[in-house]
C-alpha cells in the first residue's frame, strides 16, 4: 500500500510539472501573438487549451484518489492539497492565455501608439513571475516563491501606468480606441496572471515551510527578514 501511495504521489508531481510547462508556454506564446503580432501563434494557443483542460482533470482526479484512499500526513498532505490549488491556478492561467491570444486578430499590425506604453516591460515581468512561480514548485524553493511575491506590486504598478497611458491615447486619438481598449483589457489579463503566480508562490511556501502566508506577508516574511538582519 505504501509503495502504491509513493508511486501515485510521484505521478502527481510529474503531472503538475507537465501542466506547469504547458501553461508557461501558453502564456509566452499568447503574449508573443500580440507583441509581434502573430495570428498563427494565437491559433496554436487556442487549439492547445484542450490539452491544458485534460491535465487539469487528470491532476484533480489523482489528488482526489490520494485523499480518498490514503491518510497522508505532514509534507505529503500539504503537497496534495497545494497541488489541487496550484492546478486550479494553472488552469485559469491557461484560460487567460487563450483570452489574450483571441485578441491577436485585431492586431494584424502593431499599433503606432504601442511605443508610448510599457507593454513589453510588463509582459516580460509577468512571464518572469509565471516562470519563477513554476520554478519554486519544481525546486521546492521558498526563496524563489518569496521573490515572486516581491514582484507582484511592480506588475500592478506597471499595469496601472499603462492603463492610464492608454486612456490618454484614446482621448487624444479616437481612431485608436478599438485597439487601445483591447490592450487595456490585455493589461488587466497580465495583472491576473501575476495574481495567479502569486497564489502558486504562496502554496509553494506552504509546502516547504508549513506556513500559510496569504494576506500575511508583513507579519511572516518581512518580519522574519528583519529578525535575521538583527541576529
Amino acid at each position: 500500500m505504501e509503495r502504491h501511495f509513493e508511486q501515485q504521489l510521484e505521478k502527481l508531481k510529474t503531472r503538475v510539472i507537465k501542466m506547469c510547462s504547458l501553461v508557461d508556454e501558453q502564456v509566452e506564446l499568447s503574449i508573443r501573438a500580440i507583441s509581434e503580432p502573430n495570428i498563427e501563434l494565437a491559433q496554436l494557443v487556442i487549439e492547445r487549451d484542450k490539452k491544458v483542460d485534460k491535465y487539469d482533470l487528470k491532476i484533480d482526479k489523482i489528488c482526489q484518489k490520494l485523499l480518498a484512499i490514503t491518510q497522508p500526513v505532514a509534507t505529503d498532505l500539504r503537497l496534495i492539497m497545494s497541488s489541487l490549488l496550484i492546478n486550479n491556478n494553472l488552469e485559469r492561467m491557461g484560460d487567460i492565455a487563450v483570452n489574450i491570444a483571441s485578441q491577436a486578430a485585431y492586431f494584424k499590425e502593431k499599433p503606432e501608439f504601442m511605443s508610448e506604453i510599457k507593454f513589453e516591460e510588463a509582459a516580460k515581468m509577468v512571464i518572469n513571475m509565471v516562470r519563477s512561480s513554476i520554478d519554486s514548485f519544481v525546486d521546492k524553493n521558498a526563496v524563489i516563491a518569496k521573490n515572486v511575491l516581491n514582484m507582484d506590486d511592480q506588475v500592478d504598478h506597471l499595469v496601472s501606468e499603462n492603463c492610464k497611458s492608454l486612456i490618454e491615447i484614446m482621448k487624444r486619438d479616437k481612431s485608436s480606441i478599438d485597439q487601445a481598449i483591447r490592450l487595456y483589457t490585455i493589461m488587466h489579463q497580465l495583472e491576473r496572471l501575476g495574481d495567479h503566480s502569486t497564489n502558486i508562490a504562496e502554496y509553494v511556501y506552504f509546502i516547504v515551510e508549513a506556513q500559510v502566508i496569504k494576506h500575511r506577508y508583513e507579519e511572516i516574511l518581512w518580519k522574519k527578514e528583519d529578525e535575521d538582519l538583527n541576529d
